[in-house]
C-alpha cells in the first residue's frame, strides 16, 4: 500500500484572525486551489499566473521550489523541471483574505518564464480605449521579447 502525505494548513479562523493575525490560513477554492501569481523579484515582472493545490503550495514552502497544479494535465507540476527554468522563491505573500498567494523568484536557466519561450506570459495589450469588447483585438507589448 503506498503512503500518501496529506497536506494540512492551519485551519480559517476568525475574519480578524485572517486579516490580522500570524497564522497562515490559505484559502482554497472549491476545487482545492488557490491562485499565485509570480513576479520577478529583481524587476517586479509579472511573469506568470497559476494554481496551486495544498500539495504544491506545501512543497512551495518546504523547498523554496515553485510548484503548481496543472488544471490541463490534472497533475503536480513542478515549474522548471522540463525547461531548466525552475522558480525559485526570494519571498511569498499572502493578501488580506489569505485567498491568493504572491511570490517573489528568481529564475534560472534562461530566464524563460512562458512555455512560448518568452520572459513572461504577458506579451500582448488588449486595447482597452472604449472600445466593443466582443472582437477586441490583441497587440504585441513594446516590451515583450522574442521567443527564445
Amino acid at each position: 500500500m503506498a503512503f500518501t502525505k496529506t497536506y494540512a494548513f492551519n485551519p480559517r479562523g476568525s475574519k480578524a484572525e485572517i486579516e490580522k493575525g500570524l497564522d497562515f490560513q490559505p484559502k482554497f477554492d472549491a476545487d482545492g486551489l488557490i491562485p499565485a501569481i509570480v513576479t520577478d523579484a529583481r524587476t517586479g515582472e509579472v511573469l506568470m499566473f497559476a494554481f496551486m493545490n495544498a500539495e504544491a503550495l506545501a512543497l512551495s514552502i518546504e523547498t523554496g521550489i515553485v510548484h503548481f497544479w496543472s488544471r490541463s494535465r490534472g497533475a503536480l507540476w513542478k515549474k522548471g523541471a522540463e525547461s531548466g527554468n525552475v522558480f525559485n522563491i526570494l519571498e511569498m505573500r499572502t493578501d488580506c483574505d489569505q485567498d491568493v498567494v504572491w511570490l517573489r523568484v528568481t529564475v534560472e536557466g534562461d530566464g524563460q518564464a512562458c512555455h512560448t519561450g518568452r520572459r513572461s506570459c504577458f506579451y500582448r495589450l488588449v486595447a482597452v480605449n472604449g472600445g466593443a469588447a466582443v472582437g477586441a483585438h490583441l497587440v504585441m507589448a513594446p516590451d515583450a521579447d522574442e521567443p527564445g
